[in-house]
């Protein structure tokens, strides 16, 4: 089942169980994902929702602390995160780069990241895998 079928089942489940900030929240989704599918050039659906998700914790550092729009956007990025791939840990992403260093025979920081990105894609902050690089390569 794709992401747009089980939202559409959740959808469903919200409106049976009352559940109006899920509800919501996945209404949204939906409607990003069915603009995605239409427009001239759709991308993944799994790229749609990583996209808001990062949107709407960027957010909540922006709201004033404690407030009601904070707390909005807190609850609307745990209820994406129910639907974004198992995040990676950092030793295991400090892995993956080892073995790409390994892999290449002079590696550099641009044909580190081009190989890593899609392996970590919406699983891990590419700010903080860009670091991670850096000090494998000895320019931290």
């Amino acid at each position: 089942m794709g992401l747009f079928e089980q939202v559409n089942a959740d959808i469903k489940d919200a409106m049976k169980s009352k559940d109006k900030e899920r509800l919501e929240v996945l209404r949204y989704l939906k409607s990003m994902l069915m603009e995605n599918k239409t427009s001239k050039n759709p991308v993944g659906e799994q790229d749609v929702l990583i996209r808001h998700s990062k949107k709407m914790k960027d957010a909540i550092d922006t709201y004033p602390a404690g407030s009601e729009l904070q707390t909005k956007a807190i609850k609307e990025v745990a209820i994406l995160a129910t639907y974004l791939p198992k995040g990676l840990e950092e030793d295991e992403v400090i892995t993956i780069i080892n073995d790409i260093i390994t892999s290449q025979g002079t590696p550099n920081m641009g044909s580190i990241m081009r190989e890593l990105t899609p392996q970590i894609k919406g699983r891990f902050d590419g700010k903080r895998a860009n670091d991670l690089v850096k000090a494998a390569l000895g320019q931290a």
